[in-house]
């Protein structure tokens, strides 16, 4: 316990520098956990040293330089002739690769890297070094409640054979807290933003709602392939934690649920 909560700690120093600094900082940091968030899957199927792997990190590292440039438009090109290479390295080699393989590294690629690459999407989007808490608060605080709530009144078991310590009155409870702290993260914040939002408290409510409810479904996605590969955890790189992926599970579906929430209400709003 005292080995997590030291690489928390730590954990949440770099977290919130990166968020605070944004930049090259956070490009730079969401580039390397996405490459070992890769990595860690990719070892889970037994290709994260293969020529099939190593394709995907290239794939990743060339979205990145599109997302650095704002090239956004290109992304599809990337990802079209990504899917080509993979598909030209499954067949050259065949019988090598199993199909199987070929998909989890394109999957990996737009699970991890694209995913993850919305922190940064988010950041520098407009009111962005406000907002990008947002994915945290809905991620990690979706977590934090769902722990104490389901200690303190859990009873009925949410996915028993995914994670037998999950349950619906701790989702509750998570969802709900998080909610609560996107309100009042809203309320301090309102009135240091540029007023693109007409109802920022509510814009936020909304987002963390979302948020955090597809935390739940990204920790379950997670923990699914785990099962799948039989493995406790994706890797070591955070003590007491475990690996990128084994800590950033949630934040992989939260990023983009946080952008889009509040692209489409400040649209409609």
């Amino acid at each position: 316990m005292k080995t997590r909560i030291i690489s928390g700690i730590f954990l949440a120093i770099i977290a919130a520098s990166s968020l605070y600094v944004g930049s090259w900082y956070l490009f730079l940091l969401c580039a390397f956990i996405s490459l070992v968030g890769m990595y860690e899957l990719y070892r889970a199927a037994g290709i994260h040293e293969k020529l099939l792997g190593i394709c995907g990190y290239v794939v990743a590292v060339a979205y990145y330089v599109c997302v650095w440039l704002g090239k956004w438009q290109l992304e599809t090109l990337v990802f079209v002739f990504g899917l080509m290479a993979i598909m030209t390295i499954y067949v050259i080699t065949f019988p090598k690769y199993k199909s199987q393989d070929a998909m989890l590294v394109f999957t990996g690629i737009f699970y991890v890297a694209v995913m993850l690459s919305y922190i940064y999407k988010v950041r520098v989007a407009g009111d962005g070094k406000y907002i990008v808490w947002l994915v945290f608060v809905s991620s990690w605080g979706n977590d934090t409640f769902a722990y104490f709530t389901g200690v303190l009144f859990g009873k009925h078991k949410m996915a028993p054979k995914l994670s037998p310590k999950k349950s619906v009155e701790g989702a509750v409870g998570g969802v709900t807290g998080a909610t609560l702290l996107g309100i009042i993260y809203g309320f301090i914040i309102s009135g240091r933003m540029s007023g693109i939002f007409v109802h920022p408290v509510w814009t936020f409510a909304i987002a963390s709602f979302i948020g955090a409810l597809l935390s739940i479904i990204g920790d379950l996605a997670a923990s699914a392939i785990k099962r799948n590969y039989d493995i406790k955890d994706y890797g070591k790189l955070i003590p007491g934690h475990g690996g990128i992926m084994d800590r950033f599970d949630s934040v992989i579906f939260t990023a983009p649920a946080v952008y889009w929430a509040v692209y489409l209400i400040s649209h409609i709003m």
